[in-house]
């Protein structure tokens, strides 16, 4: 009975989270339809819902939609690892804390966006330059997480190892790596939060083809129904890297006890 009352609860909440955001693309809809928003300031849901049928039926979206995937993907790889890198260098050894921690932090009090004008410089303004800032931006959850995690593993846990007589190579793989992990799930989530963010800024470089490509030349005709289409598709990019994360982690630690109730 308890439990039966448990799934009625739960779903009573799933439903009422579904309340606040239907009652305001209907009160979007109406204000849209009565003329309170004009279209030129933001177009309605059926406008929106419209023009993305429309644009996947030609072609439109998922072309550029496929050239907005390649550039966060190879931003996101290369950050990612590089950030990994990082951070078991300055992780495992003394010398390189010493060496890359301090450059890290340092980084951390440039924002990206300021940096644009040095990339465009350095790169051009190409894919590489999209690409970099991406990265760039990318890597730092990754190492900082990481990194903590590195340093934050239980001392007694490699003293036990050591009596084992595991090696430093096997005491890394069995022992470090593994017990960093959640850390490193952790980084790799929020970088890819930060990939999709830095896409929509990187885009606006001179692109000519891209999901940002789309929403400058939709800014330029005044289509706000194309730039909430391109929004939509930029939180749902976001949302489908962290399920896919989460996915990961699922399946990864499963080992883990969490107090999550099933």
């Amino acid at each position: 009975m308890r439990k039966d009352r448990n799934v009625t609860t739960k779903r009573d909440v799933l439903q009422a989270r579904w309340l606040s955001p239907v009652a305001l693309l209907l009160l979007w809809e109406l204000a849209s339809r009565t003329g309170v928003i004009p279209d030129h300031i933001l177009a309605a849901p059926s406008s929106v819902v419209r023009s993305l049928f429309g644009m996947t039926a030609s072609g439109e979206l998922p072309l550029n939609l496929a050239v907005s995937l390649r550039r966060a993907a190879l931003g996101f790889a290369i950050g990612s690892s590089l950030g990994v890198v990082l951070a078991l260098a300055a992780g495992l050894l003394r010398r390189g804390d010493a060496l890359i921690d301090p450059i890290i932090q340092i980084k951390r009090t440039l924002p990206v966006v300021a940096l644009t004008p040095l990339f465009i410089i350095w790169f051009g303004i190409g894919e590489t330059t999209k690409i970099a800032l991406i990265a760039f931006a990318s890597m730092l959850p990754v190492y900082i997480n990481l990194h903590q995690g590195i340093r934050g593993i239980d001392i007694r846990l490699v003293d036990a190892a050591r009596s084992f007589g595991l090696g430093r190579a096997a005491l890394i793989g069995n022992v470090i790596l593994p017990g960093a992990l959640p850390s490193l799930l952790t980084g790799l989530r929020y970088s890819l939060s930060i990939s999709v963010l830095m896409l929509v800024i990187a885009e606006q470089v001179n692109a000519s083809a891209g999901l940002g490509f789309m929403i400058q030349n939709a800014r330029d005709a005044m289509r706000t129904d194309i730039i909430v289409v391109c929004l939509m598709v930029y939180a749902l990019l976001g949302l489908a890297g962290d399920s896919l994360i989460r996915a990961i982690e699922s399946k990864a630690l499963a080992w883990r006890p969490t107090l999550v109730e099933a």
